[in-house]
C-alpha cells in the first residue's frame, strides 16, 4: 500500500518536555493524603494521559497518516498577548521558589511545571503558525498542561497558560478577520471564552455539562443566557448538554445549534478545543 498524500495527512505538534509537569498524589485532585489510605491515587491531569495519546498516533491504526513537528516554548511576549503582566509575573515568581504551590484549587506549580506550561503555549503557537505559513490545512497541537479555564489574570482547573486563545490571538494578529473557537469538554470552556467576551472577531461555542460554577476561580457558570458583552454581545454561545448525553445528543447540538451559528459567523479559521473527558 502506498503511503498516504499529504493532503491527507494530520500534522502533530508535540514535545516530550510537557511530560515533566508532576501534578503529584492524593485523593483524586487535592493533593493532599489523608494519612490513612494505602495507594495515593495520580492527579486525574498526570502524564500517561498523553504519553498514551502520543502512544496510540505513533503506532496505531492511523499512524501512517501523522506527521510529527517539534514545538518550542513560548516567549514571555507572546504569553502577554492573552494575559496579564501581573499574572505572568506572579507565576514566573513562583516557580524561582521552587513551585510546590497550589496557584488555584487542584493546579498545583510544581518544578518543571513553568517551562512544560511555557511548551504547551508555543507548541500551539508553532501549530497555529503551520497553518497561517500554508503549510497545512489540519494541525493538532498535543499539550499539556491544558488551557481553556486558564483566564487572562488567574490560573484555573489545572490550566496555567490558554493555549488556544493565545493560538486565537496570533490568528487575528496574522491577518484573519474572524476566528471560530468550538470546545467540548465535561467543562465549560471558560477562560477562552472570557477572554475574548467583548470582542466581535472570535465566536466561542462551548458543549459542556451543565455544572454551574466550580469557585472562586471560576466564577462563569457556562449557561445559556452568558452571550458575551459589548460588541462581543452574541459571540459567546454555550450549549449546556445534560448528564449523560451520549453521541446522539452531541449530534442534536451540533446539527440544531452549532452548524447554523458557525454558518452564519463565516469564520477565517476553526480553532478547535477537544477534550477526552467527555469520551466513554
Amino acid at each position: 500500500m502506498s503511503a498516504p498524500s499529504t493532503s491527507c495527512r494530520i500534522n502533530v505538534f508535540w514535545h516530550d518536555g510537557m511530560l515533566n509537569h508532576d501534578t503529584g498524589k492524593g485523593v483524586f485532585d487535592t493533593g493532599m493524603n489523608p494519612g490513612f489510605l494505602e495507594v495515593l491515587e495520580k492527579h486525574p491531569e498526570n502524564s500517561d494521559r498523553i504519553r498514551n495519546v502520543v502512544s496510540v498516533l505513533s503506532k496505531g491504526p492511523i499512524s501512517s497518516y501523522i506527521s510529527w513537528h517539534s514545538g518550542s516554548p513560548a516567549t514571555i511576549h507572546q504569553l502577554l498577548s492573552f494575559h496579564s503582566q501581573e499574572y505572568v509575573d506572579m507565576l514566573i515568581e513562583a516557580d524561582k521558589n521552587g513551585g510546590n504551590k497550589e496557584i488555584c484549587f487542584g493546579t498545583f506549580l510544581n518544578p518543571g511545571s513553568f517551562n512544560a506550561a511555557l511548551l504547551a503555549a508555543g507548541t500551539t503557537l508553532s501549530a497555529m503558525k503551520y497553518i497561517l505559513d500554508g503549510y497545512g490545512d489540519l494541525v493538532y497541537a498535543l499539550v499539556r498542561p491544558p488551557g481553556h479555564h486558564a483566564q487572562p489574570t488567574q490560573a484555573d482547573g489545572y490550566c496555567f497558560f490558554n493555549n488556544a486563545g493565545l493560538a486565537v490571538q496570533l490568528a487575528l494578529d496574522s491577518g484573519c478577520k474572524k476566528v471560530l473557537v468550538l470546545d467540548i469538554d465535561v467543562h465549560y470552556g471558560n477562560g477562552t471564552a472570557e477572554g475574548f467576551y467583548r470582542s466581535d472577531k472570535v465566536l466561542t461555542v462551548s458543549l459542556h455539562m451543565n455544572h454551574g460554577s466550580w469557585g472562586p476561580s471560576h466564577p462563569q457558570n457556562g449557561t445559556v443566557d452568558e452571550l458575551g458583552e459589548g460588541e462581543g454581545f452574541g459571540y459567546n454561545l454555550n450549549v449546556p448538554l445534560p448528564n449523560g448525553s451520549g453521541d446522539k445528543g452531541y449530534g442534536y447540538a451540533m446539527r440544531e445549534v452549532v452548524f447554523p451559528a458557525v454558518e452564519k459567523f463565516e469564520p477565517d479559521m476553526m480553532v478547535l478545543v477537544i477534550g477526552q473527558d467527555s469520551s466513554a
